[in-house]
């Protein structure tokens, strides 16, 4: 009895020791990437995920690679003109059935964009819904029409959809956005 009550420390001791061990590897790898899950306790109260980034892959459609370039690609954006782009990937838009009023919501809630300015641009992909919307801040509007984000969907982003290729329609069209916002 008395080994047997050793033997069940030294397992528990062992176990918890490579519990520890495998949580030092995993954060010592440098994943990039946030985790794209998210359930009740990640919720906001409103409904909308959290953000992770200005690039929030929460349908996963992006890999880490593409995930890398995009974000990169926004951020220097961002930084060298104060105008922010975000991009939602989500697998539904409930309790919203309006994919523009959804991603309209989405970037005021989350400050898409300088605050002082209203420069900001959300394009939001809902792949099972097939749905994609681009939602812009007051002062982006300006430049940005509806119109013009109407055009950039239809003729740069959807046609690479249609082929299986949502990456490279979302950087065709971030780029395309980015070529008209200057």
């Amino acid at each position: 009895m008395e080994r047997m009550k050793i033997d069940t420390k030294i397992l528990l001791f062992v176990l918890i020791v490579s519990l520890f061990s495998c949580k030092g590897t995993t954060q010592e790898s440098g994943i990039e990437k946030p985790i794209a899950e998210f359930g009740p306790s990640e919720m906001e109260k409103n409904g909308f995920p959290k953000s992770v980034g200005i690039v929030n892959d929460y349908g996963q459609i992006f890999s880490e690679t593409q995930y890398l370039e995009l974000t990169k690609v926004l951020y220097e954006y961002d930084s060298t003109t104060t105008r922010q782009i975000a991009v939602i990937t989500i697998d539904s838009i409930a309790p919203y059935k309006n994919i523009e009023k959804y991603a309209s919501d989405l970037g005021n809630e989350w400050g898409v964009g300088a605050a002082d300015k209203n420069n900001g641009l959300v394009i939001v992909i809902c792949k099972p819904c097939r749905q994609i919307a681009i939602a812009t801040g007051l002062g982006t509007e300006q430049v940005l029409t509806d119109e013009i984000c109407n055009e950039v969907i239809a003729e740069t982003i959807l046609p690479e959809f249609k082929n299986g290729e949502f990456y490279t329609g979302i950087t065709k069209g971030v780029n395309e956005l980015i070529r008209r916002w200057n």
